[in-house]
């Protein structure tokens, strides 16, 4: 997979080196003037699509929970009908013993050599003291008394889908306390959603801050407002929730809601990728014999020809995906030369945004600042947090516009 993620880069590089050329203006590279080219072009855009897909179906079956792979021995009879389709518990154990132990198995035989004493002495200095989580255990709640949560914990047996494991990243002690977690922030974004006017504060608060991003940043907003509105007009309509259903889960994404969708797949997947951006984007900002206008015009072009190419291979070409890759043609670029770019002022901007997200996500799964006694409580909780953190994003905006002048 990290061989096929190296492969998709550079297919990436040569799509957007060519689409930089035909664009003309790049003195050196390579302009669309012959068939043949054109061709090329084209081939490389189907071979990245081929890619994208191969890759989907690499993480389902090597990443994704649902996978055999990652079924316990003693679970593989009770985990529905997957389990049972291929064969008894202990087959499949067999299969994933195998599979997972085929790099390690002469480091494991090399281990077995050491002497007992030795063995016993390593694992007598990795002990840890247990009052070493003292400081944790005080600050934690008591789980018993919340009701919401301790309703989660029975709904755990069961099954709590999700699409990735973000334990770390949003503050929980455990796999099992973020599933837990998320079960009870879906029911209480539900009902927080339900009402109309929390709704449209929702849907205004989006169109400000990225509209004040946009402007700091001195881009013209109108393009992506038409673009937002659009989303949200078809977004809206009963009538393409199917689409949107479908679209969203050959992504992997396994409920319709405002974490699933908003915050976990587009906000913190694309913080993720800004983090570890493709070589063709970081050999641009780094080229110090570049001019930062050149840079910034290249950095657009090529975020332009990848999301052109992922387009182009839609199943829904007016669906879901369609309308969020019309907006973020408008914000990528933005964000990836704020956080990438020379300006700091820029990039001071974007750090707050993506800090102000991930404290807001934050503040939803934390014992301590979120209520998970009842539904009504974590609802009124998240909410409060959305208005602080925008009021924090707000704020800042108006700060730097105010030493700027």
């Amino acid at each position: 997979m990290e061989a096929l993620e190296t492969s998709i880069n550079y297919w990436e590089d040569a799509l957007a080196a060519f689409s930089l050329g035909a664009r003309g203006g790049v003195s050196g590279t390579l302009a669309l003037t012959s068939p043949e080219e054109a061709e090329f072009c084209r081939e490389i855009q189907e071979l990245l699509q081929n890619a994208y897909l191969l890759q989907e179906r690499c993480e389902l079956l090597f990443l994704d929970q649902r996978s055999v792979l990652f079924r316990s021995e003693s679970g593989a009879g009770s985990g529905g009908a997957g389990a049972g389709d291929a064969g008894d518990g202990s087959d499949i154990g067999g299969r994933r013993s195998r599979l997972l132990s085929t790099h390690t198995s002469s480091s494991n035989t090399r281990r077995e050599h050491h002497s007992s004493a030795e063995s016993f002495a390593s694992a007598e200095d990795q002990v840890a003291d247990l009052r070493d989580f003292d400081e944790f255990l005080e600050t934690s709640p008591e789980i018993e008394n919340l009701e919401l949560y301790q309703m989660a914990l029975k709904q755990l047996d069961i099954g709590i889908p999700y699409r990735t494991l973000r334990t770390e990243e949003v503050g929980c002690g455990s796999d099992a306390e973020f599933k837990c977690k998320l079960h009870c922030l879906r029911l209480a974004l539900a009902l927080m959603f339900r009402d109309a006017g929390v709704w449209a504060w929702f849907v205004d608060a989006g169109r400000q801050v990225l509209t004040d991003l946009l402007l700091y940043a001195d881009k013209e907003p109108k393009e992506f407002l038409v673009a937002y509105e659009e989303m949200l007009s078809w977004a809206s309509d009963p009538a393409n929730w199917s689409t949107i259903e479908n679209e969203l889960s050959s992504k992997g994404v396994k409920v319709l809601t405002f974490y699933d969708v908003v915050l976990d797949y587009i906000l913190l997947d694309a913080f993720e990728d800004l983090a570890a951006p493709p070589s063709s984007v970081l050999a641009v900002v780094r080229n110090r014999w570049l001019s930062d206008g050149f840079k910034e015009t290249a950095l657009t072009t090529a975020v332009w020809s990848v999301i052109k190419a992922k387009r182009r291979y839609l199943q829904y070409p007016h669906g879901f995906m369609a309308h969020f890759y019309s907006i973020s043609e408008h914000l990528l670029p933005v964000l990836v030369w704020g956080f990438l770019g020379p300006s700091e002022r820029l990039r001071d901007v974007c750090h707050t945004f993506q800090a102000e997200i991930v404290g807001f996500i934050k503040d939803l799964f934390s014992f301590q600042r979120s209520r998970y006694t009842t539904v009504d409580d974590l609802a009124a909780d998240a909410l409060h947090h959305a208005r602080v953190r925008l009021t924090n994003i707000t704020d800042k905006l108006r700060r730097e516009e105010m030493n700027y002048d």
